[in-house]
């Protein structure tokens, strides 16, 4: 039996769904995780572990001998003050751990706007959105790390991720989801067990220092994919709404960016087939098998 023993800083969707996929590929597991809740023991699908104390500011000093221990670290926290929480706080004490395997989850808000054309890997990153701009310096921190103490680091860069719990068709069913107003806006998602697959593959093809963007084969505008989901429910009369009418600034910040996010590196370098190539497999899943 493969045996892992894996640091989770953040334990959000990702990193639950990369532990699932691990159990599911017989791994045997040791984990640790990290919450902005106070240290307490927990139990996630079978596995015992510890959830320690970190919320930026502070640390439960006892994760200092678990991450030691681990031989894979996970990070998904997002950075704070356009700082990357884990290198400020802990960059000396893996550089000094018998790690061999760190992945940096960051987000393709790195590349800004491109006006709707194609960007991979090597394409520039001009982050329009705080968001962005605080992810690019986290990711240069982490490469920075990587060269000079020959650490062992990969980045991706996450599309927008939905799953079989979150998605345009639930919020269809609520009634909160809306079409907006914008000619020509592209942008790319991914389902979150692609993105585990992913991972899973990465821990036995691993190149440090390398970046990969995570999104499936079809970037649309966020009307496409309302429209979809609204037909597969039979919903109609969505409201409609302009641009300028948008209250969030997450949201505002979102359309900001047009893009069409390359998944070819992933595919050529992991071999892997996607589970969902496009929103419609996705969705269509959803609903015939969950909601």
């Amino acid at each position: 039996m493969k045996s892992i023993n894996i640091f989770c800083f953040g334990f959000g969707q990702v990193a639950k769904g990369f532990i699932k996929k691990l159990i599911i590929e017989n791994y045997n597991i040791t984990l640790t995780t990290t919450s902005r809740n106070k240290s307490s023991k927990e139990n996630f699908k079978g596995i015992n572990h510890n959830s320690y104390l970190f919320d930026g500011n502070k640390f439960d000093n006892n994760l200092l001998v678990e991450l030691k221990k681990a031989d894979h670290i996970l990070v998904s926290i997002p950075p704070e003050k356009q700082e990357d929480l884990v290198v400020k706080n802990f960059s000396e004490f893996i550089e000094n751990s018998n790690v061999k395997w760190i992945t940096y989850l960051s987000s393709t808000s790195v590349y800004g706007d491109h006006k709707g054309v194609w960007v991979n890997e090597n394409s520039k990153t001009e982050p329009t959105s705080f968001k962005g701009i605080s992810r690019l310096k986290a990711e240069n921190s982490w490469l920075s790390l990587q060269m000079s103490k020959n650490l062992p680091v990969q980045i991706f860069r996450l599309s927008g991720i939905y799953s079989n719990e979150k998605n345009i068709l639930v919020r269809l069913k609520l009634g909160t989801a809306k079409l907006i107003n914008k000619k020509d806006h592209y942008f790319s998602r991914i389902h979150v067990e692609d993105i585990t697959n992913i991972l899973c593959k990465s821990l036995l093809k691993f190149k440090s220092g390398e970046i990969y963007n995570l999104a499936d084969d079809k970037p649309s505008s966020s009307e496409d994919i309302t429209l979809y989901g609204a037909k597969l429910l039979n919903i109609k009369n969505i409201k409609k709404i302009e641009i300028n009418e948008i209250e969030s600034e997450m949201l505002k910040n979102f359309y900001k960016d047009s893009k069409k996010v390359s998944n070819q590196k992933i595919k050529d370098y992991f071999g892997y087939n996607f589970k969902f190539p496009t929103y419609v497999e996705g969705l269509n899943y959803i609903r015939d098998n969950i909601i």
